[in-house]
């Protein structure tokens, strides 16, 4: 285990051990606690009681932040030249289709979500083994594949957000910057935890919010109240 630094033990130092806090009190720790130079990302790690080996526990969607997360989330839209205005307009980084596409097989990934229309799925699927373990694969269900291009990317870039619980029954998602508002991660932490609530699935059983931790880049893990948020 790598020793902590000073100031990592500094900012341990402040967290109670074994408290739970509110979402209000640790949002402002963390604010706190948080000492590196650069503008941290702050990230919600959500552990469920499910089983995501099973598919009727799979918990996977998309969820708004109300400010955004502070990322300027760089857009490619793979679209037909009939689409590409309204891209552009929505303010797609990238747009475009075989040229990306090419590039794509070359090895360039170097975006953080791609947006594409039904009929272009069938050209990406050969590319599943360069986009899928970055997570840049298209889906319907997250809103990536649509034919309201526009309004997607317009959606994207304004703080939408995807997310699916890992093989360990945990959600991480990035909500905001360390030089947020206290209140403004507040409100971003709720509106995931609560999209979250609504999502459970009817064969989970027993305690669905395990634990809920919050923590910037640098920071140790602030527990959370489960039952307060």
């Amino acid at each position: 285990m790598a020793k902590l630094t000073k100031k990592q033990k500094e900012a341990a130092s402040k967290i109670e051990k074994n408290k739970l806090y509110s979402l209000k009190d640790a949002s402002s720790l963390l604010k706190f606690v948080a000492s590196a130079k650069f503008d941290e990302s702050v990230d919600i790690a959500v552990k469920l009681g499910v089983d995501p080996r099973k598919a009727n526990q799979m918990v996977r969607g998309v969820v708004t932040l109300p400010h955004g997360t502070g990322k300027d989330t760089k857009v490619l839209a793979l679209v037909t030249p009939d689409k590409e205005a309204e891209a552009k307009a929505a303010g797609a980084d990238y747009v475009g289709l075989d040229d990306y596409l090419q590039k794509i097989k070359d090895g360039w990934t170097d975006v953080d979500v791609i947006v594409t229309m039904p009929a272009i799925m069938g050209k990406l699927g050969p590319l599943g083994r360069v986009l899928g373990p970055r997570g840049l694969m298209p889906n319907p269900k997250t809103g990536t594949v649509t034919m309201e291009i526009g309004k997607a990317v317009a959606e994207i870039k304004a703080g939408k957000i995807d997310f699916k619980v890992d093989k360990t029954g945990i959600v991480h998602a990035g909500i905001g910057r360390i030089s947020f508002e206290a209140d403004k991660l507040v409100d971003n932490a709720h509106e995931i935890i609560q999209t979250l609530i609504k999502m459970k699935p009817t064969a989970a059983k027993g305690t669905y919010i395990k634990s809920i931790h919050l923590s910037s880049t640098m920071s140790p893990a602030i527990a959370l109240d489960p039952k307060g948020v």
